[in-house]
């Protein structure tokens, strides 16, 4: 097996598993309503001891499926909004087959990526508060951005060593130290 073919590999299961995870956290932005009354008959039945060890969970939650009800109820077109939050996730997902299929030429993708994690941790601190979301709510959603540039900060530095081993000879920089 070759080097570069074992990276490409390593590049493409990195990628395959981002996208899996972008899938998932999109699919999950469609069901809200349900998923907020499954959260908290969990909460209330067989995972009671963990809102017992996060007592604000269980109210929080509360809280959440209440407005989501009374949106659902009174002005479903509400919703319509995280309908787009799961589109936005779903396409996302489809950029990074991108890098998938020729990383080295779509390395901006990741990048972009990249940056978009980063942006995660000031949008949460900014619009969290003026939402009235806890701030312990805003350090799980940072958590997505955090965990989320792992895999990407990985098969970055994949697809740069990927690209020295591909590049043509005559166009590889030649680095040395100042004398």
């Amino acid at each position: 097996m070759s080097e570069t073919g074992a990276l490409l590999r390593r590049i493409r299961a990195w990628l395959a598993f981002f996208i899996v995870c972008l899938v998932l956290s999109g699919a999950t932005a469609f069901p809200l309503v349900t998923e907020m009354r499954f959260a908290e008959g969990a909460l209330t039945t067989w995972a009671a001891p963990v809102a017992e060890t996060f007592p604000g969970l269980l109210e929080w939650v509360g809280r959440v499926r209440a407005g989501l009800d009374a949106a659902d109820a009174r002005h479903p077109f509400l919703l319509y909004g995280t309908d787009w939050l799961a589109f936005a996730h779903l396409v996302i997902a489809v950029a990074f087959y991108g890098p998938y299929r020729d990383p080295v030429r779509n390395i901006w993708v990741v990048e972009f990526g990249m940056i978009a994690c980063a942006g995660i941790v000031p949008l949460a601190l900014i619009c969290g508060p003026i939402r009235g979301i806890p701030f312990w709510w805003s350090l799980i959603d940072m958590s997505f951005g955090v965990f989320g540039v792992i895999p990407l900060l990985v098969v970055h530095r994949l697809i740069k060593r990927l690209e020295s081993l591909t590049a043509p000879v005559g166009s590889r920089i030649v680095r040395t130290l100042p004398v």
